[in-house]
Formats: structure tokens, C-alpha cells, sequence
């Protein structure tokens, strides 16, 4: 879906369908009595009847003479308001016009005087939501010849101040949905050869990106046998991604970020029980989410240096297939006792994160669905982070919450290294069920001893259920961040 800033106001706006944000308290805003006019006062008249009482996420459609829909959208309590509120609503609103023929939107959700939040923040968050709502899965399924139904484009009511907002906000968009279509693919399709191919199709798109793969023959020859243990049992050659983006002086040290890429966890010779296995399609999330992040960020142009790095590799049991008991040597020299082969999410990311270092970064970041134990931990509603570094963290959180897209940091603390210390190797890849998740981190860390490094663990947020899939998150705080990163 298209997204642009416009200053039309309902009289003028040819918009198949318009977004009405009324609180509460029943009052109009200017841009909401003109409505009422095109309308022939009939909000003023639902508003009275009781049929439209304005609380969060209530919506009603009306229909002006010429046939265009004015869709009503409760924001509830103004002194109440959050950003999610504002999500809510306008996630309903674009449902509200799902189904209908309904092809482009005037958004006028950011024209009322919210207590908290200015215009150009409510446009920004009200437009990555209705994009977020608008995407439909299509890639391997047949829909009808006649159902033409989804937004096309949505046009939001914004100043100047908001309009660079609004570009962010589209890149972002366009950053989630890629995120999404990578993430909702199958196994049979999506897998390393194919991020392969899309980071292809990335650096052919823009001028200043360029890529880098490692194959397994060079993955060999620097001995990252930590990575390449996890693929041995696949049939499908595990590949390093290496994806550049210039939008500084390359002198300026880069931002990077490396992202889980297992395309399919079977857990290998540790089997996964069969049930719900159909899901860890969703175990390269991580690296989807670089993608995503990555792409708004060429979209943008911001002036930073990004380099992304994802590890792909499927976990398949096999004859030839890593087993628990194995010591390997990863690709920093340091060896790993591998108790559990489906913890293979961090055998991959350390060699990704020691190779990574070689573009001396001025921050690192991972990101991965690592853990069952982060779920547990924070559920669906937060990502969780890890740092060793104090500021890294709270930059991070910040950028987050001017997006709503929530994270909470969890300690690395020493205490929790002994863990993953063993007689027969330097570590092993599993620290017990207690922490799980801040085991998980501590392994990583140990490849990230001099560097500004933080991971971030979205196995709770990165993916939702079989109906919505996967969900685009932490896409809009890792925008935000570098955003912020590059006007600093």
C-alpha cells in the first residue's frame, strides 16, 4: 500500500473512503464537521442517537451522496490515549474496508488535538498500523478472478512538520511487509538459496548497496565449522549474506546487524516434537527482520553505513547431520560441547557475530528467535534485549516506545556465564531451563567481548499464530533506532 501526506481536507479529497478519528466526548474537530457536511449532519445525528458513542476502536460506516464511505473511528478517552489506542483504531478501520471495494483512503485520524502526542507522531504511528492491517498474504494461494478487494493507497492528513514523518512511516511500511512476505513463505520456497536471491535483488535496486555470499567452500576455508555443523544434515547449502548499504563517507565505522536465518528447525537429531514443527518456517524471522530493516532504511537513504549479515542455514537430521556430544571449533577459535542440536540458533549467530566484527562496527546488533524461554519470560507483547553495554540497551528500548513496538531488557549478568561452562570445551551450547533465554544471551556475548553489541531475542513477537503469521516485529524499532542514530 502506497502512503503519502496531503493537506486536502473531505470536501476536496476524491479518496474512495475517509477516516473520521471522533473521541469520546462526542465533539467534532474542524475536519470532522466538514464531514458531518458532506454527510448531511449524520454524525451529529448517530452521535446523539447513541449509535456511535466514540470508544476505542469503534467504528461506523456512513455513506456521503457521492457514494463515498465516512468511516467513524472511536479514539475513546483523549486524557487515556496511547499510541496503542491510536493502532487499535485505525487497525479496526482498515478491517472496516477490507471486504469492500474500497481501493484508496484519506486518513484523517491525525488532525485531532490528542492530549500526549503531536500530529506528526500520530500520523507516523496510524500510518505503519494501516499498512500493517492492509497486508494480505498472496504468494501461494489462488484467490478468485473477481476478488479485487485491498488498499491501494492512503493518503494522510499531515502538515510539514509531519510530512517527514510520514516518509518514515512508509518506509517502514514497506520494511514490515518485506519482512512479512519473507517470513510467511514456506520452507520448500524460502530457503537459503532464496534470501540469497532477494539480497540480490536488494543490491540491483539501489545504487549504493552491494553484496557479498559466502557459499560453503568459503565458509570452510575460514573454518566457521560452528555454522556449517548445523547444515550438514540439510540437502540445501547454507550461505553467508553479506548486504551493504553506503548512505555516508566510508570512513564513517557502520551500524550491523546479523539476523538468525535457520529457513526450517527441525532441532535436528534432537527432534522437535511433530506438533505446531509447521511453524519454525518462522525461525529465519531474524533474518527477515535485517531484511526489512534494511530495505526501509535504502528506502530512506539515511545517512549511515548498514551492513547486513545473515547466517542461513536449514536444521535437518541426517545421516551426516551435527550430534549432541560434538565439539566444534567456531570460526574465533573458541570450541562448543553441543548438548543440544536444536539449539542452533546461537551455533550459527557466533560465527555471524565473529565475522561481523571484521567491519569493526560501531554497534552490533543480533537478532534471532533464540529462545522458548523468551516467550515464557515476556510473552507475545515484548522482544526481549540483552547488553553488556549500559546506553547501547536504552537506545534500543528508546526507539521502541516512540514507535510502540515494545522491548524490556534482561540482564547478562556473570553469574548466569558458569551456565554454559563444561569439562570438555571452552563452552556448551545450552545452559538448563533456568534463564534459558539469558543463557542464550551469555553465549553470545562471549563472542562480543570488545565490541558495542546487544541481542535481541523475538521468539515471542516475531510471529503471532497460523491466522496472521508472521508480524513484521521488531522491524519498526530497529527503523526508529537508526533513525535516531543518524541524526546524532
Amino acid at each position: 500500500m502506497k502512503i503519502t501526506s496531503s493537506l486536502l481536507t473531505p470536501n476536496k479529497s476524491k479518496a474512495n473512503a475517509l477516516f473520521i478519528g471522533v473521541f469520546s466526548d462526542g465533539k467534532l474537530n474542524t475536519i470532522a464537521k466538514e464531514a458531518d457536511q458532506l454527510l448531511n449532519k449524520q454524525i451529529t445525528v448517530r452521535i446523539k442517537a447513541k449509535d456511535f458513542s466514540g470508544k476505542t476502536a469503534e467504528t461506523l460506516t456512513l455513506f456521503a451522496d457521492s457514494g463515498q464511505r465516512i468511516i467513524l473511528i472511536g479514539l475513546g478517552d483523549n486524557n487515556k490515549c496511547t499510541l496503542g489506542t491510536i493502532q487499535d483504531a485505525t487497525t479496526k478501520a482498515v478491517k472496516a474496508v477490507a471486504s469492500t471495494p474500497v481501493k484508496t483512503v484519506s486518513n484523517y485520524i491525525p488532525s485531532l488535538a490528542f492530549m500526549d502526542f503531536d500530529s506528526a507522531t500520530v500520523a507516523k504511528i496510524s500510518a505503519i498500523a494501516a499498512s500493517h492491517a492492509a497486508y494480505r498474504y498472496e504468494v501461494t494461494k489462488n484467490f478468485k478472478k473477481d476478488d479485487k478487494y485491498g488498499l491501494t493507497s492512503m493518503a494522510m492528513y499531515a502538515d510539514k512538520k509531519a510530512a517527514n514523518n510520514i516518509k518514515q512511516a512508509a518506509a517502514i511500511a514497506t520494511g514490515v511487509e518485506t519482512t512479512r512476505a519473507l517470513g510467511n513463505l514456506p520452507p520448500n520456497i524460502c530457503n537459503p538459496d532464496y534470501l540469497a536471491k532477494q539480497a540480490r535483488s536488494i543490491a540491483k535496486k539501489y545504487d549504493n548497496c552491494s553484496l557479498t555470499i559466502l557459499d560453503e567452500k568459503k565458509m570452510t576455508k575460514l573454518k566457521m565449522n560452528s555454522l556449517l555443523a548445523v547444515g550438514r544434515g540439510s540437502r540445501n547449502e547454507s550461505k553467508m549474506i553479506v548486504l551493504k548499504y553506503t548512505g555516508a563517507k566510508k570512513t564513517q565505522k557502520p551500524h550491523v546487524l546479523v539476523g538468525k536465518g535457520i529457513t526450517f528447525d527441525t532441532g535436528g537429531i534432537s527432534l522437535k516434537p511433530g506438533a505446531n514443527m509447521d511453524e519454525m518456517k518462522y525461525d529465519m524471522c531474524g533474518a527477515a527482520t535485517v531484511f526489512g530493516t534494511f530495505v526501509a532504511v535504502a528506502e530512506m537513504q539515511l545517512p549511515i553505513n548498514l551492513i547486513m549479515i545473515v547466517p542461513a542455514v536449514e536444521n535437518m537430521p541426517d545421516g551426516d547431520a551435527y550430534r549432541p556430544g560434538d565439539v566444534v571449533t567456531s570460526y574465533s577459535g573458541k570450541t562448543i560441547e553441543v548438548l543440544n542440536t536444536d539449539a542452533e540458533g546461537r551455533m550459527i549467530l557466533c560465527d555471524a557475530l565473529t565475522y561481523a566484527q571484521e567491519y569493526k562496527p560501531q554497534v552490533l546488533i543480533d537478532l534471532a528467535t533464540l529462545t522458548g524461554a523468551c516467550v515464557v519470560a515476556l510473552g507475545h507483547v515484548a522482544s526481549a534485549v540483552m547488553s553488556k553495554q549500559e546506553q547501547l540497551p536504552q537506545d534500543i528500548l528508546n526507539a521502541g516506545i516512540q514507535v510502540n513496538d515494545k522491548a524490556w531488557q534482561l540482564p547478562l549478568w556473570d553469574e548466569y556465564q558458569k551456565q554454559i561452562d563444561t569439562t570438555f570445551a571452552d563452552m556448551q551450547n545450552v545452559g538448563g531451563f533456568a534463564g534459558g533465554s539469558i543463557t542464550a544471551g551469555c553465549f553470545l556475548s562471549r563472542f562480543c567481548d570488545d565490541v558495542n553489541w546487544a541481542h535481541i531475542d523475538i521468539a515471542g513477537t516475531a510471529w503471532n499464530n497460523k491466522k496472521e503469521g508472521a508480524t513484521g516485529r521488531p522491524v519498526a524499532m530497529m527503523v526508529q533506532y537508526l533513525i535516531n542514530e543518524s541524526v546524532k
